[in-house]
């Protein structure tokens, strides 16, 4: 009897034992947010293209530009372009001045680019330079998700009309992203 006892005493125990582990599991919600930034263009402060005698052009690459875009989208885009002002001299007056129409754009293929999407330069090769006549694509990105740069040096040639004067010229390039 006394095995039969012990026998029982160890099947409670197991049975007790086997109430604590079938316990039912404790589910817990976890939230976060994921923040998006901004879309941001940085430029080189300055470039010189050089010197050159009026009836011909000067040339330089600008320095790099960089497109980067936190915004965190599901759905990014976004279209960088460039303007110029008109290059002046002295006092500015006609002779002095050297028009924006006298100023060709080419970004260039991207020397970098992270995230994923479509990035496409305005101008791939220098024969597809556009006068700055009127505000020119520069970059773009297409369906893209997330965060994404891209990174480009462009080309900025000026002809130098036959009728400019001698001095040195400054105008402004700008870049912008939207």
């Amino acid at each position: 009897m006394r095995i039969h006892y012990s026998v029982a005493a160890a099947a409670a125990m197991v049975v007790a034992g086997a109430g604590l582990a079938g316990a039912a599991p404790g589910d817990t919600t976890v939230t976060f947010s994921v923040s998006g930034g901004s879309l941001a263009i940085t430029v080189p402060t300055s470039a010189g293209l050089g010197s050159a005698l009026p009836g011909n052009s000067v040339s330089s690459q600008l320095g790099n530009v960089t497109v980067t875009d936190t915004r965190a989208l599901l759905s990014a885009a976004w279209t960088a372009s460039v303007t110029s002002t008109s290059f002046t001299t002295g006092g500015a007056t006609a002779p002095e001045t050297i028009p924006a129409s006298a100023a060709s754009y080419w970004s260039g293929t991207a020397s970098a680019t992270t995230g994923t999407g479509t990035f496409t330069p305005g101008q791939a090769t220098a024969g597809q330079a556009q006068a700055l006549t009127t505000s020119r694509t520069a970059y773009t990105l297409t369906s893209g998700t997330g965060n994404n740069t891209a990174t480009w040096n462009p080309t900025l040639i000026v002809a130098i009309p036959g009728g400019a004067v001698n001095g040195a010229y400054t105008g402004t390039v700008t870049h912008s992203v939207a």
